[in-house]
């Protein structure tokens, strides 16, 4: 839980780089989070079910 606070800290302060950021690299980093979050997800509830 720490580890996702840490990431969503780290996201707060990447937020401000995005408007300076091409879209296509915008794009690319939030699909990158999107499926870390999904994997992360996946996980939880796998070991919640054991």
């Amino acid at each position: 839980m720490l580890f996702l606070v840490a990431a969503l800290l780290l996201l707060g302060v990447a937020m401000g780089t995005v408007a300076h950021a091409p879209l296509p690299v915008t794009a690319v980093a939030a699909a990158v989070i999107g499926v870390w979050l999904v994997v992360f997800a996946v996980r939880e509830r796998r070991a919640h079910q054991r």
